[in-house]
């Protein structure tokens, strides 16, 4: 984690293109939570977190490049946003059909758009912006 911005309710960390990132990215956001007091969903919220920052290392961060974590919390209405920003060109797309039972992978958006209240994909010059939202009301 080479950066880290800090202000009420919002969390920002880049993360290298590694896989020692992905419990780093699980950490930031855990404490983010603890120390924001809403802890009603922390699983979901980490399992969904852990699904983006995996597939942003798969398919959305190329080599000697990061991705950066954005978490939002919005105390009037009660939502708390991810967002995972990368440069990559890769396309994002959304949870089709099931994959097979002995296939590797392909269960990362089907369990983000199972757990998170919505989820999407927005541009980024480069790359994109993988979010998720969560309902803690």
């Amino acid at each position: 984690m080479n950066e880290t911005t800090q202000l009420p309710y919002y969390r920002a960390a880049f993360y290298c293109r590694e896989r020692r990132s992905i419990p780093v990215v699980r950490k930031f956001t855990r404490e983010a939570l603890i120390e924001w007091e809403c802890e009603k969903r922390t699983d979901d919220v980490l399992l969904c977190v852990t699904e983006l920052a995996t597939n942003a290392l798969r398919h959305g961060v190329p080599p000697g490049r990061g991705f950066k974590v954005h978490i939002y919390l919005e105390r009037i209405e009660n939502v708390l946003r991810v967002e995972l920003h990368d440069s990559g060109d890769g396309e994002v797309r959304p949870a089709g059909g099931l994959p097979g039972a002995d296939d590797e992978g392909g269960r990362g958006l089907l369990l983000v758009a199972a757990l998170a209240d919505a989820w999407g994909v927005g541009e980024r010059n480069p790359g994109k912006i993988v979010w998720c939202e969560f309902d803690l009301s």
